[in-house]
């Protein structure tokens, strides 16, 4: 009976441990997500991190190409600068064809899901611009558009190098210098 005690208390031990693991991974994840892309240790992090099965890498292009289409017709409508504008579009007409690229894959691979709602954090970050104007609302806009291609690069890039279906990796490897593309473009238009 002397030995449960000391069980009990390495398995609380372990058990935090794991959890403290788990809360690690996660702001690595959030450090990965706001740090430079390419090249970065957050973001070779970041893309080790990506989903690997097809089910979650759907899902989470869904999202982000959700993201980026209703944030960007928002700027359309709200930006102040025409850059902003132009930007925006660029956006909703790459991330419709990214989202038509995934879903073409999915299916070719057998899978046909539906797209998921748009998660919690990213339905707040739309409400945040819906409560922006002018010149505001074009620094938040292109603040949360560095962050959420940074995210995308990840995501594209590490389901490219780890992903579990072919067909989807294939199109996320398609998709990946695409978001370069984003990025590069957003971090010029970033003010200084």
């Amino acid at each position: 009976m002397a030995w449960r005690y000391p069980m009990r208390t390495i398995y609380l031990a372990a058990t935090a441990a794991c959890a403290l693991s788990l809360a690690a991974c996660a702001s690595d994840m959030q450090s990965a997500s706001s740090a430079s892309a390419m090249g970065s240790p957050a973001s070779a992090a970041a893309a080790a991190a990506a989903p690997t099965t097809a089910t979650a890498f759907i899902a989470e292009a869904a999202r982000s190409d959700m993201y980026e289409i209703q944030s960007s017709q928002l700027a359309q409508s709200k930006g102040s600068s025409q850059a902003v504008k132009d930007f925006a579009a660029q956006m909703i007409r790459d991330h419709t064809n990214s989202t038509q690229i995934v879903m073409a894959a999915a299916q070719q691979a057998g899978m046909n899901p539906p797209p998921p709602p748009l998660d919690a954090r990213r339905a707040g970050m739309i409400r945040q611009l819906q409560g922006a104007s002018g010149a505001a609302f074009d620094r938040m806009y292109l603040q949360q558009q560095l962050m959420a291609h940074q995210e995308a690069l990840a995501l594209h890039s590490g389901y490219a190098q780890n992903g579990d279906t072919p067909q989807l990796k294939a199109a996320a490897a398609q998709i990946a210098p695409i978001v370069q593309q984003h990025l590069t473009h957003v971090q010029g238009m970033q003010p200084s």
